[in-house]
């Protein structure tokens, strides 16, 4: 069974995950406040999601 002989350290371990982050195209902007948000998910920013507001945000 293959067992790693070494600790992976940190810096390794990111290097590696460096090209798993999500692209720009990723992201959409929102049609209420304009800020940049995934598709298909509520807004972090403002609560709106599909054109009505969802999740009352406070400041």
């Amino acid at each position: 069974m293959a067992v790693p002989k070494r600790k992976v350290s940190p810096s390794r371990r990111g290097m590696r995950r460096s090209h798993d982050s999500l692209k720009v195209e990723a992201f959409h902007e929102c049609s209420n406040c304009g800020e940049l948000k995934r598709p298909h998910n509520l807004c972090s920013h403002c609560g709106h999601y599909n054109g009505r507001e969802v999740v009352a945000v406070g400041l």
